[in-house]
């Protein structure tokens, strides 16, 4: 099967499932209340994202996981803020957003597109997106090292210097 006939089969099949949701609103309008006030507004960024990943995943396209990842991940961060009302948390929660890349470049290359080094290269992504998060995260208010949050500094500096040691030689 090319690559036009899986896009088109999965828009068919997505349209189907929504047209399908709609009409089932239409007949039981009990069901869209329950859904509504089930789900708060950042639930649908993150449906979002899960539609981009499996929309990827059918047209075989495993290159989609990053957007999705990136979708779904704000959307998570907007729905811990929405719940709790820490809004202030965004000066610092952002620096997440290069993990939610890497979370996506790692799956990527497991469902076939980047090998190794797509994961080891998502694997470094999130691990500079997560030490810049504890590094603005003291700057700004949640300060989850105290005093000694500039060992994270010197942590991703000694990482920086020794990574190339790792690579292989071409």
């Amino acid at each position: 099967m090319n690559r036009k006939t899986r896009s088109n089969l999965a828009f068919g099949v997505l349209l189907i499932l929504i047209g399908g949701w709609f009409l089932a609103i239409q007949f039981v309008p009990s069901l869209g209340d329950w859904f509504w006030d089930l789900f708060d507004w950042p639930v649908y960024i993150i449906g979002i994202g899960f539609c981009l990943l499996v929309f990827g995943l059918l047209v075989g396209a495993p290159g989609m996981a990053v957007p999705a990842c990136i979708v779904g991940g704000i959307g998570g961060l907007l729905y811990y803020q929405n719940v709790t009302g820490d809004w202030d948390s965004w000066t610092y929660a952002w620096a997440l957003i290069p993990g939610f890349v890497g979370v996506g470049v790692m799956l990527s290359s497991v469902l076939g597109e980047g090998g190794k080094s797509g994961f080891r290269s998502g694997l470094s992504l999130i691990f500079i997106s997560l030490v810049m998060f504890l590094i603005f995260g003291a700057f700004w208010g949640a300060n989850p090292l105290g005093q000694y949050w500039p060992v994270l500094l010197i942590a991703l500096g000694v990482w920086m210097l020794i990574q190339p040691l790792f690579k292989k030689k071409g």
